[in-house]
């Protein structure tokens, strides 16, 4: 598998961020050296790792909020819609604005996309679409 171009973040409680290159993202911490609690993503991809029992951490995107206890997963932003793929553990996600419908939590294998206006629908994701999105983190 080749590796593409990204950056490494390792933080307290063996939280791993990885995000592609290009991503335009803001970790938000309590303090300074204190553990990350959330990312504000507004393009392109991250790969999260968190062991469980860690503490909480979200991923904060123009469309959606992805919030974890324990897992790994991805959240993709583009200019129309974030997607949220979870590899293993539980994510729930919930639009950031507008929505009619409360969050979704996904499972391993299952994903959503969130796009402004629309109802949540938690798919199982085809093994295609998610090698896809696995690739871009050298996965």
């Amino acid at each position: 598998m080749s590796n593409p171009a990204r950056v490494v973040y390792t933080c307290g409680n063996g939280l791993v961020i990885e995000a592609e290159a290009a991503s335009e993202l803001t970790i938000e911490a309590p303090a300074t050296n204190a553990r990350p609690t959330a990312v504000s993503l507004t393009s392109d991809a991250v790969l999260v790792e968190l062991p469980t029992g860690s503490g909480p951490f979200q991923i904060l995107t123009p469309h959606a909020i992805a919030s974890v206890r324990g897992t790994i997963y991805a959240v993709d932003v583009d200019g129309s819609k974030t997607s949220v793929f979870v590899v293993r553990g539980e994510v729930a996600v919930g639009a950031s604005a507008g929505a009619s419908a409360g969050p979704v939590t996904l499972g391993p294998g299952q994903g959503v996309e969130v796009t402004p206006g629309a109802a949540l629908e938690v798919k199982r994701w085809p093994a295609e679409k998610a090698a896809r999105l696995l690739a871009r983190f050298g996965r």
